[in-house]
């Protein structure tokens, strides 16, 4: 999985997620854009076609920065309960860093928008589901979690938990620390799963 995309793209896109994150998909328009970076709306046109292609490309954008961000994760041979809180750890620290591709997976009335964009937000929790199901397999199979749930549910309560997180420190208008109160999180839930 590689995008090509340029150094002028991935800055309009996070112009984008800026925009996103304080006015919703309302807000976010090529005129209000261009204001933003302080170019005319025809130079916005030479990059991306329409305000759904600058979203699309956010969105696979981050889909691949997930990707590269969790690539060794598999690789490595830590306890499977480990692995499983460095991954979140990376994620929140992340999202941390980079608020507005959480309003753009989070927006309200996006997911009304495209059925391109909806195809592309799944792509984001595929990449997900890659390295988090092996892990969870892993730690069903050694006996570090518990075997009593089965592993597609244990997937889904790991990424709803997850997701509702992410979804509180939006709606927060990210006031909390996401790192702090996400690795707690990640703790309980490790109580909960662990054998």
């Amino acid at each position: 999985m590689t995008i090509q995309i340029t150094d002028r793209q991935i800055e309009i896109i996070e112009a984008a997620g800026k925009i996103l994150s304080r006015s919703g998909v309302s807000g976010l328009t090529i005129k209000n854009l261009a204001k933003e970076m302080k170019f005319s709306e025809s130079a916005i046109y030479r990059h991306f076609k329409s305000k759904e292609d600058i979203i699309v490309a956010m969105l696979e954008y981050l889909a691949e920065s997930i990707n590269d961000l969790h690539r060794n994760t598999l690789a490595d041979d830590a306890p499977a309960d480990e692995r499983l809180e460095r991954l979140f750890q990376k994620h929140f620290s992340f999202f941390s860093k980079n608020p507005h591709y959480v309003a753009v997976v989070f927006s309200d009335g996006l997911l009304e928008v495209s059925k391109k964009i909806n195809e592309t937000i799944l792509k984001i929790m595929e990449v997900k589901m890659k390295y988090l199901l092996p892990i969870i397999l892993e730690g069903q199979k050694s006996g570090v979690f518990t075997n009593a749930v089965a592993t597609d549910e244990l997937l889904n309560i790991i990424m709803g938990a997850v997701r509702l997180e992410m979804f509180k420190w939006r709606m927060d208008h990210y006031q909390f620390d996401l790192q702090k109160y996400g690795n707690e999180m990640i703790q309980s839930l490790l109580i909960l799963i662990k054998k």
